[in-house]
């Protein structure tokens, strides 16, 4: 008889994960605590946890490497300088095996068992990504905030919710951890964040998803715990890094003039700029007495670089206050390097306030590059657009990821406390749709 052959080890078998949860944190350890109880609650097989510590030195680096050795499916990646959450969550999608992707900061939380049903309603529905409801937290309260859009649980073109410009839309909810996004997404680079902005990094990330992606689907799971307030957090500093959000729409608008589309999309881009210019300019006590002069010399160039006539427009489908306090900046205007002589109001050619790729931003001498007086570089590939606000360098002051309040633990939907009744005081349909930062939305 032959010889049997020795059975020997069983060959190793390299799981893949269905799931990868991309979380990254930076100096958040009164709250890091909670983000990590909560994916514990939420490990299984099929799910790994990114875990990103973005150059943290205020304890935080010892939780994650002992979450390193304890929590099932953690994979930890360190950035040896602080670089921002954008690309903190770059570097987690580099890393990334699973065939969907999600997000969390590291300062808020999870139900447990939410990646379990998160995982599920993406298989049923097989779309390219898939937008989720999310409850919000100060304190001891929980309000539901809803994604803007009606239909739900079925396929749809991400392209078709932008629409209105008038109204609240999914582009208008760019929170990146309210959702679930397949791999196909992120291979064909349609994921990844802009590095270097420091603060409104999900706006052309939102939007983005919402020309190039196929499919998308809304459902209502209500499984992350967004905190509000925290002290650290950038929406809440007024330093020169809140400014982000210029270059941040420069961006969209760039981007939406250069689409085959954009007769019909520009004008909600336009509009959604205009809003946060707005809020921005309404809450400019908070901000520093020198960034807040910046911010209106920003904002004056930033409405010379729009499209006048597709402004013009905008302004008058806002509100009365928000409208006259744009006008009486566009009318006062800034003077100096960036701005040529004049708004910059025709879309013909020569008259610089095109939407085709290579047309200049405003009249004959406007300056369509980072801006001569701004203090940092503006963010590569903005386009004719590109921002005079000075993003700074794509290391400097990343912030907090997320923003958010409350006592870690306190009331409904605590990681200890299970996930409570999220739903106490629910929001209505629409509601916290606008900028995390500027509730502008439309």
């Amino acid at each position: 008889m032959p010889e049997k052959p020795c059975a020997g080890p069983p060959p190793s078998v390299v799981r893949v994960p269905k799931l990868s949860v991309i979380v990254p944190f930076h100096d958040v350890r009164p709250y890091a605590p909670d983000a990590l109880r909560s994916l514990r609650a939420n490990a299984r097989d099929d799910v790994e946890f990114l875990l990103v510590d973005d150059c943290s030195s205020d304890g935080t680096a010892d939780l994650l490497d002992r979450a390193e050795r304890e929590l099932p499916g953690a994979v930890l990646i360190r950035h040896e300088r602080n670089r921002g959450l954008a690309s903190a969550r770059n570097s987690g999608i580099d890393r990334a095996r699973g065939e969907y992707l999600a997000f969390l900061d590291g300062d808020d939380w999870l139900a447990p068992g939410h990646c379990g049903r998160l995982l599920a309603a993406a298989e049923r529905l097989d779309v390219d990504f898939l937008r989720t409801d999310h409850v919000r937290c100060a304190g001891r309260d929980r309000t539901v905030v809803r994604v803007p859009h009606g239909r739900r649980n079925m396929a749809m073109s991400p392209r078709e919710a932008i629409l209105p410009a008038h109204r609240t839309t999914s582009v208008d909810y760019a929170y990146a951890w309210a959702g679930v996004y397949h791999r196909r997404l992120a291979e064909r680079g349609v994921l990844r964040f802009v590095d270097g902005l420091r603060t409104a990094e999900d706006r052309p990330w939102i939007w983005r998803l919402h020309r190039e992606a196929e499919s998308f689907a809304v459902t209502g799971l209500l499984g992350v715990y967004y905190r509000r307030g925290v002290a650290t957090s950038l929406t809440r500093i007024g330093d020169e890094r809140r400014l982000d959000f210029v270059p941040a729409y420069d961006r969209i608008v760039a981007e939406t003039a250069a689409d085959p589309d954009a007769d019909r999309l520009l004008p909600k881009a336009v509009r959604s700029y205009c809003a946060v210019l707005a809020h921005h300019l309404g809450a400019i006590a908070e901000f520093e007495p020198a960034v807040a002069r910046r911010l209106r010399e920003v904002s004056a160039r930033a409405l010379a670089r729009l499209p006048q006539d597709v402004l013009d427009g905008a302004l008058a489908s806002m509100d009365a206050g928000r409208a006259a306090r744009l006008r009486a900046l566009r009318r006062r205007g800034v003077a100096g390097p960036g701005r040529g002589p004049g708004p910059g109001a025709g879309r013909g050619p020569g008259a610089g306030a095109g939407r085709g790729p290579g047309a200049g931003p405003g009249t004959a001498g406007a300056g369509a590059g980072a801006g001569a007086s701004g203090p940092g570089p503006g963010i590569p590939g903005a386009g004719p657009w590109a921002s005079d606000a000075g993003a700074g360098t794509p290391g400097a002051g990343a912030g907090t990821p997320g923003a958010g309040a409350g006592t870690p633990g306190a009331g409904a939907g605590t990681p200890s406390g299970g996930a409570g009744t999220p739903g106490a005081g629910a929001g209505t349909p629409g509601e916290g749709a606008g900028a995390p930062d500027a509730g502008a939305g439309a």
